[in-house]
């Protein structure tokens, strides 16, 4: 964890675990979390990638999704730091 940002490394997963992954981090996040870093990787393929997009774009504990300048990441934001 980093300043409430938590990385979690996906590679070498394949949907389904990483799915798993995520939701059970998801579930655990404290309040001093307001970003999940999803490290998901470029190279060979898109597929965890696109399942991030489709399956948390409407999950009521994610209130935005962003694409890093990094393509083989992407944040699940949880909350707004001001």
């Amino acid at each position: 964890m980093n300043n409430g940002i938590v990385e979690l490394d996906l590679h070498g997963m394949n949907s389904f675990q990483a799915k798993t992954f995520i939701d059970s981090r998801l579930k655990s996040a404290k309040k001093d979390i307001y970003r999940l870093r999803l490290i998901h990787g470029y190279h060979g393929g898109t597929s965890l990638k696109q399942m991030i997009l489709k399956t948390y774009r409407n999950n009521p504990k994610v209130i935005r999704i962003e694409i890093g300048l990094n393509q083989g990441t992407t944040d699940l934001v949880l909350r707004e730091l001001f």
